[in-house]
């Protein structure tokens, strides 16, 4: 799956209007059952890789800009 080599490789999805986003933080890439972390409604929350995709697809995130860590880096 796409999005799940590009949440690997430190892309952020998200949708600044609704101040949603799902990203794998840079400590994470390249463990074996990384973690990935949701952001929504000012919370955050940790959720696995399997979650984070589903997140991805079900609340048609794109390609964003988080407003504390900046653009993706794809």
């Amino acid at each position: 799956m796409i999005a799940e080599t590009e949440l690997k490789t430190g892309v952020i999805f998200g949708d600044s209007e609704n101040q949603e986003y799902v990203y794998m933080p840079g400590s994470e890439i390249g463990v074996d059952n990384p973690m990935c972390v949701y952001e929504s409604d000012g919370r955050r929350l940790d959720v696995d890789l399997r979650e984070a995709l589903r997140l991805i697809r079900v609340r048609a995130l794109r390609h964003a800009k988080h407003p504390v860590l900046g653009k993706s880096s794809c």
